[in-house]
C-alpha cells in the first residue's frame, strides 16, 4: 500500500519539505488516544529471539532508526511505535546551525537513494536537552554529535565535549559523527592523531560520570582497507563500546540516474541501495580484522529484510535504516524483524 498509493503521493513534494511535514503529523498522531496501542499492534514483533545486549544495553529487537532522520530529538516516542528497538537522535551540535542552502536534499528514485548536503542544520543541544526532558523516551536513543560548521577543526574537541557533557545523563549511547561529507574539513578529523585527541578527551570526561555511556564512532564508507584497520587501533586504544558503518558516501558508482543529474545535483552524501554493498563489505572487514570483538551498528542501503539479514551475517551486531524507510515504507522494521526470527 505505502509503495503503490502513500509513497507517489509524498513524492510529489520535494523532500525536505514532506519530512517537515511528517515530522509535524506524527506526534500529533500519536496524542489520539489508542493510537499508540494501534500502531504497536501491527508493527511491534515480540520475540525475545530479537533481543540483544549490546555494550551493556539490552535492546528489544536490533532494527533502528538512523541519525538524521530524527534530527531535532522531536520524533523518537513516535518511530519506535513503527516497531524499532532504538533511534538515533541529531547530528546535533553545541549551538543551533542553519545548515546549508537549500536545496539540500534529493530522491533519486531509480536508485531508490537519496543525495543530502543538509549540513548539521539543527536547534542545538540546548533545544535537544529542553525537548527529551519533556518528552521522556520510550525507546533507547542515541546521540548523534558533531561540531558547528563554523568552528575551526583545531577547536572542534570542545565543540564534541559541549554536546557530549549536556546530553550525557540524558541519551543511551552516543556516536561521535567525524564522517559527514556535508561539513567542510570535518573528514580531515578521521586522520588518526585528531581522532585520537578528540576520543581520548571525550572519554575522560565519559569516565569521570558516576555512569559513563556507551560511545561508538561512525566512519564513512570510503575508508581504504590501511585506513580501517587504524580504526581498529584507535577504537581500541581509546577504548570505544563500537562502531557505526557507514555514513553516507561521496562516491556515485553503480547509479541508475542520468548522469546530467547527478552532475546538476552537486556535492552531497549518497545513501541508500548504491552503498549498500560498499557498506557491507566495511563491516566485514572490521569485523574480521577485529576477530569480531568491536560490536558494529551495520548502516548503508538496507531496503529490505535480505539486506539486514546481509548484514548482520558480515559482523553487525545491530542494524539502522533510514533511505530504506522512505523507500520501503513503515512496515520495514517489521518485515526485517520477522524475518531475522524465522533464521
Amino acid at each position: 500500500m505505502y509503495q503503490k498509493f502513500i509513497r507517489p503521493i509524498l513524492f510529489l513534494l520535494p523532500p525536505e519539505r514532506i519530512h517537515r511535514i511528517v515530522a509535524a503529523i506524527l506526534p500529533a498522531l500519536f496524542f489520539i488516544p489508542g493510537m499508540g496501542w494501534l500502531f504497536r499492534k501491527y508493527f511491534q514483533v515480540n520475540d525475545p529471539a530479537l533481543e540483544r545486549e549490546v555494550f551493556g544495553i539490552r535492546f528489544p529487537n536490533p532494527v533502528g532508526i538512523a541519525a538524521g532522520f530524527d534530527k531535532e530529538a522531536g520524533l523518537y516516542n513516535a518511530l519506535a511505535n513503527f516497531g524499532f528497538g532504538h533511534v538515533e537522535i541529531g547530528t546535533v551540535t553545541p549551538l543551533g546551525q542553519k545548515g546549508n542552502p537549500r536545496p539540500r536534499l534529493f530522491r533519486l528514485p531509480e536508485d531508490e537513494a537519496l543525495i543530502n548536503r543538509m549540513g548539521f542544520n539543527n536547534h542545538g543541544v540546548e533545544a535537544f536537552v529542553k525537548r527529551i526532558k519533556k518528552n521522556r523516551p520510550r525507546v533507547i536513543i542515541g546521540g548523534n554529535i558533531g561540531k558547528n560548521t563554523q568552528t575551526p577543526n583545531e577547536k572542534a574537541v570542545d565543540d564534541y565535549c559541549y554536546a557530549f557533557e549536556q546530553l550525557h545523563h540524558l541519551v543511551n549511547y552516543f556516536v561521535v559523527n567525524v564522517s559527514c561529507p556535508n561539513i567542510k574539513g570535518l573528514n580531515k578529523l578521521q586522520d588518526k592523531g585528531e581522532l585520537l585527541k578528540l576520543l581520548h578527551a571525550i572519554q575522560e570526561i565519559n569516565n569521570d560520570k558516576l555512569t559513563p555511556r556507551p560511545v561508538l564512532l561512525k566512519i564513512a564508507p570510503d575508508l581504504s582497507n590501511q585506513q580501517l584497520d587504524e580504526i581498529i587501533e584507535i577504537v581500541r586504544e581509546t577504548k570505544l563500546d563500537g562502531i557505526v558503518a557507514t555514513n553516507t558516501s561521496t562516491g556515485r558508482e553503480n547509479l541508475k540516474t542520468n548522469n546530467d543529474t547527478i552532475e546538476a545535483i552537486g556535492q552531497g552524501g549518497l545513501s541508500g541501495k548504491p552503498i549498500r554493498d560498499k557498506s557491507t563489505k566495511t563491516i566485514r572487514y572490521l569485523h574480521e580484522q577485529s576477530g569480531g570483538s568491536i560490536p558494529i551498528v551495520g548502516v548503508g542501503g538496507i531496503a529490505d529484510a535480505e539486506d539486514a539479514l546481509e548484514k548482520l551475517k558480515a559482523g553487525a551486531t545491530l542494524v539502522q535504516v533510514y533511505t530504506g524507510f522512505v523507500y520501503t515504507g513503515p512496515s520495514i522494521a517489521k518485515k526485517i524483524n520477522r524475518a531475522i526470527t524465522l533464521k
